[in-house]
């Protein structure tokens, strides 16, 4: 038992000694490191495998602004920490990219690689801070790479994410193996940094002795620079000008410039109700310059004193917004504001008057009352000053009109109704509330000039009715017409008199007439009276013989009753050629005739409606023009007392006077007949149309008395006229304001937006074009009064409006660049035609499965020609714009120094016969590029990408 017991208590001593002696690593079992490469390795020869075309099909991201970059990533875990590699490819197979594409990406700009491998942890940062971690973690890449004899190159993002660093590896097979550093310096760059010979003697000393006088040695270097200059923009100008004028309010004197400045669109056609920001911001300039062997420092001094014009490519980038503007958006625009007049629109069906939005008393309103403000009556006061201005007249009305503008029924964009509806866009935000309040005192404005008898502003005063504009613009314009008439009747009412006689005799012996008028032309001469008639066109010694108004005695033949006719003759306008009345062998006298009335287009609905009682359609036309046969049928027989209803006919329908013997007809006098004295009394008969039992003609000459226009009443009556239509103005229903309203103001936008200046861009004035044939179609329903509470046609002006947007946008980017580019349209167009089609793709006129943020970005190249134009939009700055700047960069354009300088230094060799050739295999001779170094810098930091390749 002792014996066991020993033995027992020895075995428990010497059993960490045999547990120590056995223990063994056993090497057949994989580390989790080596499982960490195994994983890499399995994805790296799965994406060998696939091939970029396989990889496409299996989703592959593509990165912009490459055409053809695209990524593929996995997750990976080790050591309990989640990594993520990303293998980025190109689909060409092209070997070497260019240096300077704008397409690259970062890694290939610094690197001069295509395709490569990003290894980085999933972390907020992105980056490895720990610097062991990041040389395991890029030898386990290299490893992998190695055992699936790729040669990829790989890179590990390193140090803080706002350094861009990077720490690279790759295989260049069994020779040659390439390592890459990245970093970057954000403050106090040394000044020797700052130029071209500092920079060329750093990249010399990583492959030079170190000890070595660069500046007194050659070396071959290969060279190739971008610089990148930059146009002010508006808001460093707007901050110089900022910084003087508080130094100016604080007491002391501006330096320099110090005049307001002026808006870029001061002179297009919208700035009168707004002003647009310039989307076209500035333009960038590239200049390079082309692989250049150097061999000294001194050379590079020679460099940044050199032009940008002696540069080999020009490059220009304009810098043009890519937001794609909705109705809503905070830009001030004809399209934002037409948005909430389409609101206002489909809440003018909750009222019956106008009156009701800004009552205080009327129930339901209450939320309107909070909601929409409306303006002060200051503003009021100075939109009707603005609106009423004494003296605007218009010559014409449809001048600067679109050829498709009269699709639209609105009313013509100098219109007072036009310049209405613009002013409301602006007024109160466009709410309901306002508008309401602004049309109440626009009508009281109105009201105003009738009742004093002041010209309607804006507005024609003569001439017809404009049909084919909306009724109140029709309404408007018969005003105008009314008001010039009250005006006339008041002005001559006191200067009318006279004898009737003695203005009778003198017209026929003044007045030579031509027999195919029948309605004289307005100013010619006036009657007596305050309703003035006018005279017929003069024609005398005509050339074809033609009967004309003789003003010799002897044309009347004398008779028994003569004095006595001649003194009861009243109204004449002359005589009518040789023409002879049937029952007296006398001359027929033309007479003054009253204008025919004005009617707007309502006058003429109810004026149609009025006829269809009448069922004989050959009566038709006299019924509807009864009052003008009666009132021309009175002053004939005034004219002519012994005149019979033939008489009449023959003057004033010849066609309806059948000539018995058709060759004594003259066709070329545009009479039926010419009568003579010696072929007395004439001959022919009355159709068969006046010849009718029961003629209506007839009938109205027997009730006609015999009345000079001056005695008759007027056909217009301007004071009923005028009161009516302002009723009409007084108690319109909101719903049919306002769809007038979005009419004009559509149209009016649409019109100013077509007086813009923009060059021969054809794709501009196409869209022009189609944006009035679309709203055209779209307030088709707002014309024909079909628009009810809720319909459908509200959510088309929506649309409307946005697509109104649109082509507004563009038209503000195509004035820009024409302004910009005067002196080289052919650029101009290039660049709006680019930019057309990316702004089709945004606003969905195109299918496309495209990044949504995608920013604009293009690239002209500028020819040496059009280098002198460019080179002037570089104006040289002012003290105000260049005083915080300090000038350390060289190659000045017009006094700007560029805002990015990107160099490229490149070192080749030969691997035989050198110290890399010192294992190659006998026979090989291949220059590589053993040294490669990209720079860029501006004037306050500098990024350094270094690439060396070594043989292992």
């Amino acid at each position: 038992m002792a014996s066991t017991s020993r033995r027992i208590e020895s075995d428990g001593e010497d059993e960490p000694q045999e547990e120590e002696l056995e223990r063994f690593d056993d090497f057949t079992l994989a580390s989790s490191w080596e499982r960490f490469i195994s994983d890499i390795e399995a994805v790296c020869r799965q994406w060998m495998a696939n091939g970029p075309k396989n990889l496409l099909k299996k989703g592959a991201v593509h990165l912009s602004p490459s055409k053809n970059l695209y990524k593929v990533k996995s997750e990976l875990k080790y050591a309990m920490k989640s990594y993520c590699m990303e293998y980025h490819f190109e689909t060409d197979s092209d070997g070497r990219i260019a240096d300077w594409d704008c397409s690259l990406h970062d890694l290939q700009l610094c690197f001069g690689v295509k395709d490569f491998l990003v290894i980085a942890p999933q972390s907020a940062s992105g980056v490895i801070l720990d610097a062991p971690e990041s040389s395991k973690l890029l030898s386990s890449v290299a490893i992998a790479l190695s055992n699936c004899s790729s040669m990829w190159p790989a890179f590990v993002p390193v140090h803080d994410p706002s350094r861009k660093s990077y720490i690279g590896i790759q295989s260049m097979g069994t020779i040659f193996t390439r390592r890459f550093e990245a970093d970057h310096i954000s403050s106090q760059v040394p000044v020797k940094l700052m130029h071209l010979e500092g920079l060329f003697e750093l990249f010399v000393s990583k492959f030079a002795y170190s000890t070595m006088d660069f500046s007194a040695h050659f070396f071959q270097v290969h060279f190739t620079m971008k610089l990148t200059y930059k146009t002010i923009s508006h808001d460093d100008d707007d901050a110089t000008r900022g910084a003087d004028a508080e130094f100016v309010e604080s007491g002391g004197s501006p330096k320099g410039d110090t005049h307001t400045r002026t808006q870029w669109d001061d002179d297009c056609p919208w700035s009168e109700w707004y002003s647009a920001e310039d989307p076209v911001r500035g333009i960038e300039l590239v200049t390079i310059w082309t692989d250049k062997m150097v061999e000294s420092s001194s050379e590079m001094a020679e460099l940044e004193n050199a032009s940008p014009h002696e540069a080999q490519k020009w490059m220009l980038s304009p810098n043009i917004s890519s937001t794609v503007d909705g109705p809503r958006t905070n830009n001030v625009g004809f399209a934002s504001q037409l948005s909430l007049l389409v609101d206002a629109l489909d809440m003018s069906f909750e009222a019956q008057f106008m009156e009701d939005f800004v009552s205080v008393e009327k129930p339901g309103m209450d939320n309107l009352k909070s909601s929409m403000v409306v303006p002060p009556p200051s503003v009021v006061d100075r939109l009707l000053k603005e609106l009423f201005q004494d003296g605007v007249k218009l010559s014409g009305f449809r001048k600067s009109e679109h050829k498709n503008s009269r699709f639209i029924k609105g009313a013509p964009l100098e219109s007072l109704f036009a310049q209405f509806c613009l002013s409301s866009l602006w007024f109160g935000n466009c709410n309901i509330r306002a508008i309401a309040s602004f049309w109440i005192e626009f009508v009281r404005e109105v009201r105003w000039c009738w009742e004093e008898s002041q010209p309607l502003p804006r507005m024609p005063g003569s001439g017809s009715i404009d049909l084919s504009t909306c009724l109140i613009n029709q309404k408007l314009q018969m005003l105008a017409i009314c008001i010039e008439k009250k005006q006339q009747l008041n002005e001559e009412y006191h200067d009318c008199i006279g004898s009737e006689d003695d203005h009778s005799v003198s017209m026929e012996n003044d007045q030579v007439v031509d027999v195919s008028w029948k309605t004289p032309d307005p100013g010619e001469h006036s009657d007596k009276k305050c309703n003035s008639p006018s005279t017929p066109t003069s024609v005398t010694n005509s050339v074809n013989g033609g009967p004309t108004y003789d003003t010799k005695p002897d044309d009347f033949t004398p008779s028994s009753d003569s004095k006595s006719s001649n003194y009861m003759r009243r109204g004449s306008a002359g005589v009518v050629g040789p023409m002879m009345l049937l029952k007296s062998h006398q001359s027929l006298h033309a007479p003054f005739t009253q204008e025919a009335p004005l009617m707007t287009e309502d006058m003429h609905e109810e004026r149609l409606q009025a006829v269809d009682a009448f069922s004989d359609s050959s009566s038709f036309s006299a019924q509807l023009e009864k009052e003008i046969l009666y009132s021309d049928m009175s002053a004939f027989k005034a004219a002519n007392p012994e005149a019979v209803f033939e008489d009449f006919i023959r003057w004033h329908s010849p066609g309806d006077w059948e000539i018995d013997d058709p060759l004594k007809s003259e066709p070329s006098s545009g009479f039926a007949s010419v009568d003579s004295k010696n072929d007395w009394p004439p001959r022919g008969r009355l159709s068969q149309r006046m010849s009718e039992h029961g003629n209506l003609w007839r009938k109205i000459w027997n009730d006609a008395p015999a009345l000079p226009t001056s005695e008759q009443k007027p056909l217009l009556d301007p004071n009923r006229e005028g009161e009516k239509i302002l009723h009409y103005l007084e108690t319109i229903r909101p719903h049919q304001l306002l769809e007038q309203m979005v009419c004009t103001s559509f149209m009016a936008a649409a019109d100013t937006l077509n007086q813009t200046s923009f060059g021969g861009l054809k794709q501009m004035q196409t869209k022009i074009d189609q944006l009035y044939l679309t709203a055209a179609s779209m307030l088709k329903p707002l014309q024909a009064n079909l628009l009810s509470a809720g319909s459908e046609a509200i959510e088309d002006l929506r649309r409307l409006s946005v697509i109104f947007g649109h082509v507004e946008k563009l038209l503000t980017i195509a004035a820009s660049l024409h302004r910009k580019f005067l002196q080289a349209p052919s650029m101009s167009e290039a660049i709006f035609t680019s930019y057309q089609e990316f702004y089709s793709k945004r606003m969905g006129t195109v299918s496309v499965e495209e990044n949504g943020d995608m920013e604009f970005s293009m690239k002209l190249q500028v020819r040496n020609h059009e280098r002198p134009i460019v080179s002037s939009m570089f104006t040289p700055p002012t003290v105000n714009q260049s005083w915080r700047k300090v000038l350390s960069m060289g190659n000045l354009l017009n006094g700007h120094e560029p805002i990015v300088r990107e160099i490229i230094f490149s070192k080749r060799d030969r691997v035989s016969g050198n110290h890399y050739a010192s294992h190659t295999p006998r026979g090989y001779n291949k220059e590589i590029e053993t040294y490669r170094m990209y720079i860029c810098g501006t004037s306050n930091d500098l990024r350094v990408a270094l690439s060396v390749a070594s043989c292992d």
